[in-house]
């Protein structure tokens, strides 16, 4: 996942968390901030790429209280060859990573990828790639 896919999907799950606390009647008890059993300050593991994301989905699943992420890779395949690509048992289905979390846990991924995304390297303001140490050359697209 793309640092700015990281960013948008913690500032949205915030947004859907702050708006469950406003729906009257809200039988949930969605905290406003990370539950202190939950903060998660450890050391990131490195971890071996399966796929990259592109299209997600969020959303809020009431029969679970829980907030629901999916994760679709992003293919090389053409719309024309989609037809063909899928078997009738539908066998050939995109892979998707599926992610359910409790509100409390919501919270504190949120937080936590805030964290994360705010320690990485700072973004070119002109075109969009990240800024290395060492100097970055702007790869602006020709007008």
């Amino acid at each position: 996942m793309e640092k700015q896919q990281s960013a948008q999907l913690a500032e949205k799950i915030d947004e859907i968390l702050d708006q469950l606390i406003t729906v009257e009647g809200n039988p949930f008890s969605v905290p406003t901030s990370t539950p202190i059993e939950l903060v998660d300050n450890d050391q990131l593991d490195a971890v071996q790429e399966q796929f990259r994301t592109g299209a997600m989905s969020l959303g809020w699943d009431p029969t679970t209280a829980q907030v629901v992420i999916e994760a679709y890779p992003i293919t090389d395949v053409d719309a024309d060859d989609n037809d063909e690509s899928l078997d009738e048992d539908g066998a050939n289905e995109p892979e998707v990573l599926l992610v359910r979390m409790p509100v409390g846990t919501a919270r504190a991924f949120a937080k936590r990828t805030r964290e994360v995304v705010g320690a990485g390297r700072p973004t070119c303001p002109l075109c969009g790639y990240p800024i290395d140490a060492d100097g970055h050359i702007c790869t602006l697209p020709e007008v």
